[in-house]
């Protein structure tokens, strides 16, 4: 093995190269949808970010506090620096007090060091209501796992990609002996908040809340926010069809209320929504009826039929004979009984009042 080249003291660095330094592993633009992107493809430490910070802010944060949700790209971040934990998680941790997120245990030491979100930032903190989705790989590994890991606990962010490589927080080659061989060793663990000894990440690596290959991440994470601006809409548009349509009108200021107070956080997809959806719905309505189903527009519809189907027509004229008539009612209303004795009736066309008056005794016999 090859001795390890070292890397120039930081202290030596002007502040122009430890800012060509940091810009090699750092990526920032606003995507369509007004979606801020970030890529970090190496942690830097405390020493680095307090040095920075003003440059960052500056040239990176402030062009991204203004979009609605950010994507972390963590795809190709392998390590990093412990202590440049706090402030990663403090931009984005919407609380106005500091947060115990982790534990470390440094074993050459033999101590623990506790990581708090930093008391303040310089500018601001991104927007408690605005999404954040972090993408991973099979190589996000080390302090990068630890900040997917920690964001998906505080439930900040939506973890979306590959399950990490599960490794070591931070790693130290030591040389063995007077030999130009050397050996790498984990020297620090992640003991999880309080050091109480929680679940972690090491070894078994950081599950994303969706999963996808890597290179599909970020088009993944674009589809999720692109629902999630659209959750506001469809609750409104719900609302307004229970005050308008539901036959059992006093049980809808508690369905409004539910979904005025609904917590949609890991919503992620329609299915997510719908399931979430008709659970609480049907709980506070003790109605089973009561479903709520995706409904594609044509433009989104798959099949040949779709293109050419043209809405029925309303029923306005009546056959004489008495036989035509039944035929007629039996092709508007489809009519059967379920299981459990529920009613069905369905109708896609509708009579005007004069077809409908003559209609009447045959839609009462054959349908009601």
């Amino acid at each position: 093995l090859e001795a390890p080249r070292q890397a120039p003291a930081l202290m030596n660095l002007t502040l122009e190269e430890l800012i060509a330094g940091l810009q090699n592993g750092l990526r920032h633009e606003v995507l369509e949808g007004n979606v801020g992107y970030l890529r970090v493809d190496d942690i830097p430490g405390q020493e680095v970010m307090s040095k920075l910070r003003s440059f960052l802010v500056a040239n990176v944060w402030r062009k991204l506090m203004g979009t609605s949700a950010l994507v972390l790209d963590l795809r190709h971040c392998t390590g990093g620096h412990i202590s440049g934990i706090p402030y990663v998680i403090s931009y984005l941790h919407p609380g106005n007090t500091v947060l115990h997120v982790d534990t470390i245990y440094d074993r050459p030491s033999n101590t623990t060091t506790e990581i708090w979100t930093l008391p303040e930032v310089l500018g601001e903190n991104y927007g408690a209501d605005k999404d954040v989705v972090v993408l991973t790989s099979g190589r996000t590994g080390g302090v990068a796992e630890d900040i997917a890991y920690i964001l998906k606990q505080m439930r900040r962010a939506i973890v979306v990609g590959e399950r990490t490589v599960g490794g070591a927080l931070d790693l130290q080659k030591l040389r063995i002996g007077q030999s130009d061989f050397f050996l790498t060793v984990p020297v620090s663990r992640s003991l999880g908040p309080l050091g109480k000894g929680s679940q972690t990440w090491e070894g078994s690596g950081v599950l994303p809340c969706v999963g996808t290959p890597a290179e599909q991440a970020l088009e993944k994470a674009l589809a999720i926010l692109t629902l999630r601006r659209a959750l506001p809409g469809v609750i409104q548009r719900l609302q307004e069809a229970l005050r308008e349509y539901y036959t059992l009108v006093d049980r809808v200021p508690a369905l409004l209320h539910h979904l005025a107070n609904m917590d949609l956080s890991s919503v992620v997809s329609e299915e997510d929504l719908v399931t979430k959806l008709n659970t609480g719905l049907q709980a506070v309505s003790e109605d089973p009826r009561l479903l709520v189903q995706v409904v594609r527009s044509k433009e989104t519809s798959s099949g040949p039929e779709d293109e050419t189907e043209e809405p029925p027509e309303m029923v306005s004229e009546v056959p004489e004979d008495e036989a035509s008539r039944r035929a007629l009612v039996d092709s508007v209303f489809q009519v059967s009984v379920l299981p459990g004795n529920v009613g069905y009736l369905r109708f896609d066309r509708f009579s005007d009042a004069s077809a409908l008056g003559v209609l009447a005794p045959y839609i009462l016999r054959q349908v009601w």
